[in-house]
């Protein structure tokens, strides 16, 4: 005697519906991120693998480095500093400009001035995070991003 409902065995036929019945997966979204901070950079990809659907391609702290893997690994998302070892963030915005297809850049900056937010949506962030009082929807705004881009396809 069965406590529970008698198991059910699968026919070919109900494994075939629900397998078509079921989307296809999407694909995880590609981030760089950009910080001259080894200790937060630590900190940030350690949140973001964390993440389901998101997948942390490389970390760099230089605005040459980091326009390069954005090219070469054709990224969806940029989490980045506007103050780097070489080069500044807005350095990489401007370089982004030029691409077909431009990934959303989310700048996480200390420098929370409204001067720096205006320049960073001006040059195409979609958005402006200060460290001091943002740090912890980093990973929020990429699970939303995800959400965005599973619901588009």
């Amino acid at each position: 005697m069965y406590l529970f409902a008698r198991p059910q065995r699968a026919t070919l036929a109900s494994m075939s519906s629900s397998a078509s019945a079921s989307p296809p997966a999407a694909r995880s979204i590609k981030v760089l991120l950009v910080e001259d901070s080894k200790v937060l950079a630590e900190r940030l990809s350690e949140a973001i693998s964390h993440i389901a659907g998101v997948t942390l391609i490389g970390t760099t702290d230089t605005e040459g480095a980091a326009i390069a893997v954005a090219i070469k690994e054709d990224v969806d998302v940029i989490v980045l500093d506007l103050h780097l070892k070489h080069g500044t963030g807005f350095g990489v915005m401007r370089a982004l400009a030029t691409l077909q297809r431009k990934p959303t850049v989310i700048v996480l900056t200390n420098f929370g001035l409204p001067e720096y937010e205006r320049a960073s949506l001006a040059f195409g962030a979609t958005l402006f995070l200060d460290k001091s009082r943002d740090f912890a929807r980093l990973p929020t705004v990429l699970i939303k991003i995800r959400e965005e881009q599973v619901a588009a396809q």
